[in-house]
């Protein structure tokens, strides 16, 4: 025992323990409960219903509307997000001379409150607002951002406005750490452009672009805060999310189905997440 305390990975569980205490008693146990709860039915005496609240939610059309308005705004906002912040990491990992100023400016909308910014979104995008009334200089129609299907954009705007300063920082930390030699050596040879961004950046960047990959997927699960903002708990139908199924679900006090819909979407963020260090180990076993 006293040499397994003297191991650094004993000390390593020691630290990890206060977190992993919490993580368990606010999350772990708590989901835990939740989805047992999916599987009865009624309040003090309950009754186990099997799979029946499940069976409902997939012949719910509000469900399935949630459910692909959710994935839908992960397809498109996620991989949007990660060519956008990649393309102006490298670009501030150059020689600009507004480097350190632009390097703040990305980082600005990590620390400013989300409820106060929405109300300049709103300013922006309402029917009176300011994009309209630049259009309408331009000649051009008018358009009801947030009762068209135009919200969905409204919203992938807004996600990647908040989250984009996190990936740029998280990628210029990885550039920085590639050799410049390598692109010295690249030139020398006469690899374009392309090929460098193929054959050295983006493969020194593997760790880095899987670890981005993993929190824009998991933060697109949390644009529910912004979109009830802006639109309320019962906005268009193109942002009508899975977060606005769960709380419509809470006002009306059906727990079952709540807790049932989150076990759900926690099944499909686990297998898209589960795909993704499938695709990461292929990747390292061919670089081997």
């Amino acid at each position: 025992m006293i040499r397994w305390l003297r191991k650094d990975a004993a000390a390593a569980w020691f630290f990890l323990l206060p977190s992993g205490i919490g993580f368990s008693l606010f999350y772990l146990i708590p989901f835990a409960q939740g989805v047992f709860q999916s599987f009865m039915e009624g309040g003090g005496d309950s009754q186990a219903v099997g799979l029946s609240h499940y069976s409902e939610l997939l012949a719910s059309d509000s469900f399935k509307k949630a459910a692909f308005n959710t994935f839908y705004f992960s397809a498109v906002s996620v991989p949007t997000m990660i060519v956008v912040s990649l393309g102006l990491a490298m670009l501030l990992n150059k020689n600009l001379y507004f480097r350190k100023w632009l390097r703040t400016a990305y980082v600005m909308p990590l620390v400013v409150p989300v409820a106060s910014v929405i109300l300049i979104w709103q300013i922006l995008f309402d029917w009176n607002g300011s994009l309209n009334l630049w259009l309408s200089y331009l000649g051009k129609s008018r358009v009801d951002w947030m009762k068209t299907d135009a919200a969905r954009y409204v919203v992938i705007v807004i996600y990647i406005w908040k989250n984009i300063g996190y990936n740029i920082i998280l990628f210029l930390a990885g550039l920085q750490q590639i050799p410049k030699d390598y692109y010295e050596t690249a030139q020398v040879e006469g690899a374009g452009r392309f090929w460098q961004l193929r054959s050295i950046t983006l493969v020194y960047l593997t760790s880095t672009l899987f670890f981005v990959t993993i929190m824009s997927i998991i933060n697109s699960f949390k644009v529910f805060r912004e979109t009830y903002l802006i639109a309320g708990a019962y906005p268009h139908d193109s942002i009508y999310m899975l977060q606005h199924y769960m709380n419509n679900m809470f006002a009306e006090l059906d727990i079952e189905k709540l807790t049932a819909a989150a076990a759900m979407m926690v099944v499909g963020i686990l297998i898209i997440v589960m795909v993704l260090f499938g695709v990461e180990r292929r990747h390292q076993r061919s670089m081997e």
